[in-house]
């Protein structure tokens, strides 16, 4: 294991890849703290809670995000009519930055200088995920593996 490097709060979701995206954070030395952000999934939360816990989350928040998702994102748009290619609903595309609001928000409670989620360089949920935190926080660095480009600033460029 390496040295301390801090604490990263991870978007967490129980599955496979969150899940080994913990180990490997806990593997580089830092301390993860798992958040889990209900916007209305079937999820067994107190499962995907335990099983961060075991696998070395030093803290695992799961908050309620249902009403400010459909309120502050789903709802305005419906109103602007946001449809892709004039039949895909943009759910998932929506639910990121909402997810990611949450995360810098349990990062800044926990004094922590990084966040992490499992999405991939090979679609849009990591542009999503990091520019939403960037915005909200341009201090903060993402950590994350498989990514494109890894670990980056809030301008683009390369950081250890």
């Amino acid at each position: 294991m390496s040295s301390p490097k801090g604490t990263v709060v991870l978007a967490y979701s129980g599955g496979l890849d969150t899940s080994c995206i913990l180990v490997w954070l806990k593997e580089q030395g830092y301390d993860v703290v798992a958040y889990l952000a209900n916007i209305g999934q079937k999820e067994d939360f107190e499962a995907a809670r335990k099983k961060a816990l075991a696998l070395g989350a030093k803290k695992v928040y799961i908050e309620d995000v249902c009403r400010e998702f459909v309120e502050e994102f789903i709802w305005p748009a419906v109103q602007a009519n946001a449809v892709y290619e004039d039949r895909y609903l943009l759910g998932t595309a929506l639910a990121r930055p909402c997810i990611a609001r949450g995360l810098v928000e349990v990062a800044q409670k926990e004094g922590a200088q990084h966040v992490a989620h499992g999405a991939t360089g090979k679609g849009n949920d990591q542009v999503r995920f990091e520019l939403t935190c960037y915005a909200l926080c341009p201090s903060i660095k993402v950590r994350q593996p498989g990514g494109f480009p890894f670990n980056t600033d809030a301008r683009g460029r390369a950081s250890p």
